[in-house]
């Protein structure tokens, strides 16, 4: 897997308030790259949950503390072939979060919050989190059903 092509990239401050805005441009990402509505909608809740939690949880809720935020055009070696794909990367310099406890509670146990985990492995097709060098970093991967990226070029990949 190559490095991709840069789509957008955010920088932004753990603010709950600044969630739309984040929704807002991935809408317009997704649907610009011709990901059906349902993946669209999929991808931003995602993101949005996947945000949530940094702010939540690696940052205890405080605001002002910073979030990176890349998206990409990938292309994934896959059964045999190589997949278009969007990798979207969110980074914070929060607290080390126990990969142990990465874990969204039973779905039977029914009450508000704690499926922000559920719905990012349901929505995307990779998830992988790791900490290096005092940073948290989320990778999602969303595969594009697709025969191309719109608006990709052949010398960009």
């Amino acid at each position: 897997m190559g490095e991709g092509s840069l789509l957008l990239r955010m920088e932004l401050q753990s603010n709950p308030a600044m969630l739309g805005v984040v929704r807002s441009a991935v809408t317009q990402l997704t649907e610009s790259l011709g990901f059906p509505e349902s993946e669209c909608r999929a991808v931003v809740r995602a993101v949005d949950e996947a945000l949530a939690n940094i702010i939540r949880h690696a940052y205890r809720g405080q605001t002002g503390r910073p979030i990176e935020a890349s998206f990409r055009s990938i292309r994934v070696r896959r059964d045999g072939g190589q997949r278009p794909a969007l990798e979207i990367l969110l980074e914070d310099q929060g607290v080390r979060v126990d990969r142990a406890k990465l874990r969204g509670r039973r779905l039977e146990d029914v009450r508000p919050g704690g499926l922000g985990l559920h719905f990012i492995h349901q929505s995307m097709d990779t998830v992988e989190f790791r900490h290096r060098r005092g940073k948290n970093r989320l990778r999602l991967v969303k595969f594009l059903h697709a025969p191309e990226l719109h608006g990709v070029s052949e010398e960009n990949r």
